[in-house]
Order: structure tokens, then sequence, then C-alpha cells
């Protein structure tokens, strides 16, 4: 083999970068070795940058497809809301005129004439509402594709072991679509990998294997990507609309697509290692005085595999405070390594400094996220101040008059030094940014409220230090922000469903304050909103008070229905043994609500004794008939069971949760009719709790002619939904934010529906959008 001859005798230390690339890419001559020509015909190395490609190629026809849906949405929205205001504007020319310009009434004969004419046609029905830019066909394929793609995988939930201080926990998958498009990516590079032949050479001196080469390749090529999806301010969020928090997903995945070609490009240099066949001898004559041969592979394939690891859900959720610590600084590090390992083979460092191109720019694009990096505001450089409150529940308000503007739905990530000064959370912002909520300090301020559950770390902090310091201390708080939102309007749609689910109904509040704003103005083709909150106990109601009560009475007639449920209330059967749960096919019905009506409310309208005497009219006879008759007239409330009071926010353990207890109907205490005072069965100083019990005691069980009433119990989410899918106009949105099992409910509904807009089902239905959010307060 005159050519590996000829390599060995090249020792020279002070070899150019050309000749490096020779021990990689071995040029072939008439004299080769008959392995190495073949070799080079098969599958050239110099010409393996086409891998790379691929993956790019990949990558730009999912992203192209994604705006194009996009852009498809985002125009139909805009031109059915232009629409609906047009039409709004055209009636108001057509109503009843101005006082100024009343006509006297007119004769019979001419206003018949007017407006049902003798001759001709009576005048026909105003027309339906045409939807334009509304392609049939494609709006099929998208609800084929929904019908798959939202249908949720179970949530599976693991057993805790005592003994090993692990609690019961529920694990929940990505969506259908995420798991799509990690298989496909995934069979992708796979397949790029493995088919392409060979997979070996001959020899170890014929060059590096071509598997490990494709691999790597395809490894570099995903670098520019995996950074893109993981920065706040990304090129992809502009363009497709989806929030950074939502392509997290994909980043993580693309990192354990990442780390999975690494192994790949890693394993054949151990299966054909180089000090076999004489390659040893030619390695060291171009790398002289390295103390292992793949030590730079080795440098750069350790902090991947820790990035990975730290990145798994159960890791990261229990050290979340060091997944942040340290998740930047060993990606910087593996950038490194990684321009080190590759050494500018081929095109390598072309994806390599497009990477640090594209982190170095978002990082700069976040300087216009952050609120005290603007000299023209007031907090630059030094910030906002701040506001704690303790709301019921343990719960905590943090208020922020800032110039930030920010959309319903939005979050930000707060960072408060006064109380640590190193840690940011990401909060979902409750209140609405508009000119009718204005700020006590000026008109260029909004008042930014985050509400949010204290755990542990950051949160449980925030609260103790609101303790400790009381509720008139101001602090210091620098925000980043704001990001994330819904990628369609709630405006857009006929009927809009809102499902939330405890703390969930944080990311809901400014998205209804914000619709039904635009329903008053002729802004929203929305004609009915339903929103379901789910909670424990009906103090948590407090937290939003006053949005709730601006909804009520600034709402279009008729159009806003709201349901409580009261999750944690217990119902107690004869001799204290709870009741089972109500049916699982229907909500607690009309009859139980008429019972607890009359258990709890309908105690007033009994006939007493001097209603009975009065009625009697002097006649013993009559009077002792009518005793007879309501020998139970006056029914004290039910005594009811209570367990001890739950501890208040200011106590640093961890409380207990408590639940409300309430009695069944059929363990009413009858008494006799001559009692002379009712036994509410409170002691004669009421406790907190018991306070709270008689306050939420009357809640509106059965209020339906307003559309808002309160339930016991939890709700029946997929026979509500099919009873709101009867109204439902042509298009139709359901929002979603609590926990996995309410989610997974929600999506396996509205993945049913689907079938009535791809099969061509009734009332001309054109569309019906899930969007969720995460369950992270």
């Amino acid at each position: 083999m005159p050519q590996a001859s000829r390599l060995l005798q090249r020792t020279t230390p002070t070899r150019t970068f050309q000749s490096l690339v020779e021990r990689i890419n071995i040029p072939v001559t008439s004299s080769s070795p008959a392995g190495l020509q073949a070799a080079a015909k098969q599958d050239p190395w110099n010409k393996s940058s086409k891998y790379a490609l691929g993956w790019v190629y990949f990558c730009i026809i999912l992203l192209v497809f994604t705006i194009a849906i996009h852009l498809y949405h985002w125009m139909s929205d805009r031109v059915r809301r232009a629409t609906f205001k047009e039409v709004v504007a055209k009636s108001s020319t057509t109503s009843s005129p101005d006082d100024d310009y009343e006509m006297a009434n007119m004769p019979t004969n001419n206003s018949t004439h007017m407006f049902f004419p003798r001759h001709g046609p009576l005048p026909p029905q105003p027309e339906e509402e045409e939807t334009f830019l509304s392609l049939s066909w494609l709006n099929r394929l998208v609800a084929l594709l929904r019908y798959f793609f939202y249908r949720p995988l179970p949530v599976l939930r693991v057993r805790g072991v005592q003994f090993l201080r692990v609690k019961r926990r529920d694990i929940s998958f990505p969506s259908p679509g995420v798991i799509f498009l990690v298989a496909t990516a995934f069979v992708f590079v796979t397949l790029y990998c493995f088919v392409p032949q060979p997979l070996y050479y001959a020899s170890i001196q014929f060059g590096s294997p071509p598997l490990a080469i494709r691999a790597g390749m395809l490894a570099v090529a995903m670098m520019p990507w995996i950074v893109a999806l993981s920065m706040k301010a990304n090129v992809v969020t502009l363009l497709t609309g989806i929030g950074h928090e939502r392509l997290n997903v994909l980043h993580r995945w693309g990192g354990y697509i990442c780390l999975f070609l690494s192994l790949i490009h890693t394993i054949p240099f151990y299966m054909t290692p180089v000090w076999d066949q004489g390659g040893l001898a030619i390695f060291k004559s171009f790398f002289r005085g390295q103390t292992y041969i793949y030590a730079t592979g080795i440098a750069a394939l350790v902090p991947l595999i820790f990035l990975c690891v730290h990145s798994l859900p159960y890791i990261r959720a229990r050290m979340y405070e060091v997944f942040v610590a340290l998740h930047v600084p060993v990606s910087v590090v593996f950038l490194g390594m990684l321009f080190w390992h590759c050494h500018n083979y081929l095109t390598s460092w072309n994806y390599l400094w497009a990477t640090a191109a594209i982190w170095f720019t978002s990082y700069c694009a976040r300087l216009f996220f952050l609120n005290w990096t603007n000299p023209r505001r007031m907090s630059w450089l030094i910030g906002e101040e701040a506001s704690v409150t303790i709301l019921p529940e343990n719960a905590v308000k943090v208020t922020v008059p800032s110039q930030v503007r920010w959309r319903p739905g939005q979050y930000v990530y707060l960072r408060m030094p006064g109380i640590s000064v190193f840690e940011n959370h990401p909060f979902t912002i409750a209140s609405l940014c508009s000119e009718d909520f204005p700020s006590d300090y000026g008109e260029q301020y909004r008042d930014m409220t985050l509400v949010f559950r204290p755990f542990g770390g950051f949160t449980r902090k925030v609260l103790n230090a609101a303790i400790d310091n009381g509720p008139m201390h101001n602090y210091r708080a620098f925000i980043d922000g704001p990001y994330g939102g819904m990628q369609r309007e709630l405006a857009s749609f006929d009927t809009v469903i809102l499902f939330a689910g405890g703390s969930g109904i944080t990311a809901i509040v400014s998205h209804l304050l914000d619709l039904i704003k635009k329903m008053r103005d002729s802004k929203a083709v929305t004609k009915q909103v339903h929103v379901v909150w789910a909670l424990k106990r009906p103090e948590t109601m407090e937290w939003f008070k006053e949005e709730l009560r601006i909804c009520r009475e600034f709402a279009p007639p008729e159009t806003v229905h709201c349901q409580f449920f009261i999750t944690a209330a217990k119902r107690i059967g004869p001799g204290g043994f709870p009741l089972p749960p109500p049916s699982p096919h229907r909500p607690v019905s009309d009859l139980v609500h008429g019972k607890l009506d009359k258990a709890f409310q309908g105690i007033a309208s009994k006939r007493n004794s001097a209603l009975i005497r009065e009625e009697a009219a002097g006649d013993p006879e009559k009077e002792r008939e009518l005793r007879r008759e309501n020998e139970d007239g006056i029914t004290a409330l039910p005594a009811p069971t209570f367990l001890p009071p739950p501890k208040k926010a200011h106590t640093r353990r961890p409380n207990k949760p408590s639940s409300l207890t309430i009695p069944a109907i059929n363990t009413v205490q009858h008494h006799n009719a001559n009692n002379a005072s009712f036994d509410f069965g409170f002691p004669s100083t009421p406790t907190m709790l018991q306070k709270n019990l008689m306050r939420f005691a009357f809640l509106p069980t059965a209020n339906k002619k307003t559309g808002w009433h309160t339930e016991y119990g939890r709700p029946d989410i997929p026979f509500m939904l099919k009873g709101f899918e009867r109204d439902f106009g042509k298009r139709a949105c359901v929002f979603v934010c609590g926990p996995p099992s309410m989610r997974v409910d929600v999506q396996r509904c509205v993945a049913g529906m689907q079938q009535k807009v791809w099969g061509g089902g009734e009332n001309g239905r054109e569309e019906v959008y899930l969007h969720t959010e995460n369950y992270a307060i």
C-alpha cells in the first residue's frame, strides 16, 4: 500500500491544517488501494455536508407549513372581525332616528305600505354572515389533523413509596402533535444515518467511519435550531406566533435527539478503533502531544449528557433552582467544546457560528423586553415598585405599576432583589392592560397583577417577606417580558368556553375582561361565553371578586354564563359516613339543588306558630289541624360538621388542607315547633372557618336565570361540553387551564367535536379550536 506507507513517513510536526484534513479525507490516486478507491466512490468524505443540509431542509419544510397555517388563521380572524364591524356600522345607520328627526305617527295605511307592501314579496330575512377567506377544504384538513392531535395520552399516576419519601405524582405526556413531530424527526435522522452505504470502511486507514460522519454532521446542524427554540425572544416565535414556552418542549426533545446522534457518532470510532490496522501511527503523525485520542469528542459529549439528564422533568422539578443556575453556563461550555472538536471540518463551523449568532441576537432582543433597560421609562436601571398582599387560601398577590404593555394571557419573569437576588420566576399576568383600568401612579402606568400560590423556593420567600414586612412595604421588581399569549383572539369566535381549575383562573381572567370589553364595543363576533371554574373552597373567589363583579354587571345581557364548582365539599350521610359522589353522567341535578335550597334557604318561608295562629283566626279546631299538618314547620339549619380550622397565612409551616363538609340532605334535624330559637350549630364565639361558612352559606346554587350559579362537586366536563355544543356557532374556542385530569377531559371532548367539521356537520361549522395552558401555579 504505497499511499499508506507515504502517510506513515509524514511525521513533521509543522504540518499545515490542510495536511490534517488529509488524515480524514485521504486523497485517492491511481496507486491507492482498491478498498480506498471503492470507499471514495460510495460515500466520499468531502460530500458529507449534504447530510447537514438534509436536516436544514426538513426543518424549513415544517416551518413554512406552520407559518402558512398561522397566516391563514390570522387573516381569516381579522376579516371576520372587520366584516362584523361593517355589519354593526351599517345597522346603526338604519336604526331609529334621533329625537330631532322623529316624525309624527303615520296613518295605518301608510305605515303598512312602508313596512309590509301590498304588492310584491315580503322583505327577505337578513342573510347570515358570510365568512370570507375561509377555505372549506383547508378547514376540513385542519380538523382532521386536530381529530388525532388533540387526543391526549392518559395521565400516568405513580404511587408513592413511603419509606423512600417519594410522594404520589401524576406524569403527563406531551400532546400527540409534539410526539408526532419528535417521532418524525427521530425516524428521519435514523434513516438518514443508516440507510446510505457504507456504514464502515474496510479499514480505519481509509478514513473515519461514514456512519459516524453522517451522525456528526446531523448533530452539528441541529445546534442552531435547538438554541433558537430555547430563547425567549426568537425568530420562530415571531414567524409562527407560538410562544417560547410551547417551543421549549421541542427544544428539550431536540437535545435528546442530538444526544442520540452524538452517541451514533461516537460508537463507530470504538468499534473500528484508530489503534487497529496501523491507524494509530497515522494519527500520531499529525496529533503529537495529545494525551488521549478522542479527548475533544469526550470533552463535547460529557456536557451534552449532563444537559440532557438534568433537563428530565422529574429532576428539573425537584431541583429547579439548580437547573436554572447551571443550564446556560454548561450550554456555553458545550458550544465551546464543539468548536474545539469539529476543528472546522467540512461545514461544521458554519452551523456553530450560526448558533452563536442566534444566541447573541436573542439576548440582544431581550433588552427590549426588560423594564429597566429603556432610558425613556422611570424604571431605567432601578426597576419598578411592587406591593405584596396576602389573599385567602394563602395566595399571594404582587402588584407592579408599570409602563410595560401586555396582551391578555401573557406572562413575565419576576425578579425581586429584596427577597432573592438571583431567582427569576415566570408568572401569568392576571390583570387587563387597558385605558379602562388606569393605575394610581399616572396615566402612562398600568397595574400588573400577579397571583400565585406559594409552594417552595422563591414563592415561599415572597410569602414570608410579606408576613414579616406587612402590606405597606414596597419592593423593587425587575420584569422580563411579557412573553407568550394566545395565537388567536377570542373575539374572532362565535362561542367561547373557558375552563379553569383552582389557580388556573389567573390565565383566564384577563381574557374574560378583554372579551367582554370588545363585546360591549362591538369589536367581537362572540355571542356566548361560558366560564367553568372548579375550586376547592369558596374563599378562593375572593382573589378576583372585583373582576367577577365587572363581568357580571357590564357584560351584554345573556351572553356570559359562569358556573362555580366547590370540589372540596363532602356530603355526609346517616351515621357520619360520606355519601358517594354524584352520578358521573351528569353534574348535580336540579332536584338536588332544590333540596339543598330547602335545607339551607327555605326555612324562612315555612309557617311558624304566629302565622298558624293568624291563619286559624281564633278557631281552636282549625289551629290544631294546622299544627298536626305542619308539626315540623320550624326546621333548624342542619348542624354542620367542622374539621379543625386551617392554619392562618402567617404560619410558615406547611399547612394541611381542610375540607368543607356539607351535610347530607336527609340528615336534617327536626325540632319541635315550640322551640324559640334556631340552632345553627355554632359556639358562642365562631371561629374563622365558621365565619367563612356563614358568609358563603347562601351561594346562588340554582340561579340559572342570570347564568351564574354554584354547584358542589366536580364538574362533569364531557356532559357540559355536550350541552354547550348545541349552541355552537360557526367557530368555537375552548380554553382550558387546570390540572392534567381536566386538560385530558377537555382535549378528548374537543377532539371528538372535530368530526362535525371535517365530516361536514350541521350549521356549517368551520372550526372548533382548543387552547391549553399548563397548570404551573
